[in-house]
């Protein structure tokens, strides 16, 4: 794994714990949210799943409510 590789990883941790996307950006030293978000932060299979899984949870509420 090179250094910048950790980068990478450093920002998607950080991004799947909850993190302000201003303080991953300072943490592994970049100058812009924009690129922290668009370049070094990646979405994990399981991060995925989770967001489709709340979608799937309201618009089964919401067709309750119809």
């Amino acid at each position: 794994m090179r250094l910048h590789d950790t980068r990478h990883g450093c920002a998607t941790i950080l991004f799947a714990a909850g993190v302000a996307p201003r303080v991953m950006m300072e943490i592994p030293g970049r100058s812009q949210v924009a690129v922290t978000m668009n370049v070094y932060t990646h979405v994990s299979e399981e991060t995925r799943r989770e967001a489709l899984g709340h979608m799937d949870r309201l618009l089964k509420r919401r067709r309750k409510t119809d």
